[in-house]
């Protein structure tokens, strides 16, 4: 049997053995003022009303739960149900975050805000709702993923952003959130950090993630409505994990087969892959304590997923909690794979989904030729897939 879902974060920011707040001194001030405005106005019945507003009229909530029956048919075995965040307003689940974190960081009295991008959605969104708010805003991205990414850093630079390259390191997300740390070290009293996932230092993942758990509460209600009952299993891609925390949370009380999939890029044997419990091991890294991508001596190794968004050498602590605890597990699928769930989910259903959730799609694939036509799945389709048309065109070939 699964174990016990203990209330998690402690006041310290673990989850078990994993979290914390490993930061400089510079930071503690921050993080400190930030878990305190995030205890007094998630309680705050303005702050509260007002988020729901936009979650209703701006972010376009609640989104569908759509069962997919020509996916269902083709594969053969269970009932597949999307959970639609490629109909949030910006095209992901990256904006019901990211409009918090705006709102709140406009209670604090901060001028600024700030934040990383791999895949450009959190970007996208983070520049909109500092556009919203009436807050400044700078973005800092790798050049790798800008390369990958153009429209999306075009996106950015419409919404009143400005866009920071990183040339350092791999050129990809973890770089991006380490200049972002550099920036919000230096900038703490006027600046605002919205960060991207559920990972960094306390409070950051427990924060992310209730912001995101609004994702698994219209599914639970919705699939109840629409079978009766629950799921059999949840499906859905895993970077830092906040699009799959988001859908587990809800859940997470009940004997449901979750499953988390990383990235498994070419492979796990080559080591170019992002699949950190396959692949990685304990360690601390950006704030906190998780299993990431290291060698023996804890230098943190390359990464590499066709999707820009799973790019990410570390992944959340809570989900190294829940895994421990077998509420969820994890595997990966390969570029390959995710590619073909890529090309499989718009032919046969007329929509394009992100690299990242075909990743999920490339999981359920799996999954099906083992379920019966009375089991129900719900995948959880991150985003969609219009920021990767022209680097799938490019990766085939094809000349746009």
């Amino acid at each position: 049997m699964p174990g016990k879902h203990t209330k998690a974060p402690d006041s310290k920011g673990h989850f078990g053995q994993y979290g914390g707040r490993f930061v400089p001194e510079t930071l503690m001030p921050a993080l400190i003022e930030l878990e305190a405005a995030y205890k007094k106005y998630s309680k705050e019945s303005g702050f509260l009303n007002e988020l729901r507003a936009l979650q209703k009229d701006f972010i376009g909530r609640p989104t569908p739960l759509y069962y997919a029956r020509n996916l269902s048919a083709r594969l053969g075995g269970p009932k597949i149900y999307l959970k639609r965040e490629d109909l949030c307003h910006t095209g992901a689940h990256k904006i019901n975050n990211a409009i918090a974190q705006a709102l709140l960081a406009k209670r604090m009295g901060k001028t600024r805000i700030i934040a990383e991008t791999g895949a450009g959605q959190h970007g996208v969104a983070t520049a909109t709702g500092a556009a919203h708010v009436g807050l400044e805003c700078e973005i800092y991205m790798g050049s790798e993923d800008i390369r990958r990414q153009s429209l999306n850093v075009f996106r950015m630079r419409l919404l009143g952003a400005k866009v920071c390259r990183v040339d350092t390191g791999s050129r990809t997300l973890k770089d991006a959130i380490n200049e972002a740390l550099r920036d919000w070290t230096t900038n703490v009293n006027h600046t605002h950090y919205v960060m991207g996932t559920v990972f960094g230092p306390h409070p950051y993942p427990a924060m992310v993630r209730d912001f995101q758990s609004v994702i698994g509460a219209e599914a639970r209600q919705q699939i109840l409505k629409a079978e009766n009952r629950l799921p059999d299993c949840l499906v859905a891609c895993v970077g830092g994990g906040s699009n799959s925390i988001g859908l587990f949370h809800a859940f997470l009380k009940d004997n449901i087969k979750m499953v988390g999939v990383e990235a498994g890029g070419h492979g796990i044997r080559t080591g170019r892959h992002a699949a950190r419990f396959a692949g990685g091991s304990l360690g601390i890294f950006q704030g906190c304590k998780s299993y990431l991508l290291q060698n023996r001596d804890g230098n943190v190794l390359g990464t590499h997923s066709v999707s820009a968004g799973l790019d990410y050498a570390s992944i959340g602590p809570e989900h190294c909690y829940l895994r421990d605890l077998k509420k969820t597990e994890y595997t990966y699928a390969t570029d390959r794979e995710a590619l073909r769930a890529f090309d499989l989910l718009s032919s046969t259903e007329g929509i394009i989904p992100a690299l990242e959730s075909a990743h999920a799609i490339a999981e359920t694939v799996k999954l099906s030729s083992s379920m019966s036509s009375k089991s129900i799945i719900i995948v959880n389709l991150s985003g969609r897939g219009d920021k990767d048309v022209q680097e799938v065109a490019g990766i085939k070939g094809i000349e746009l």
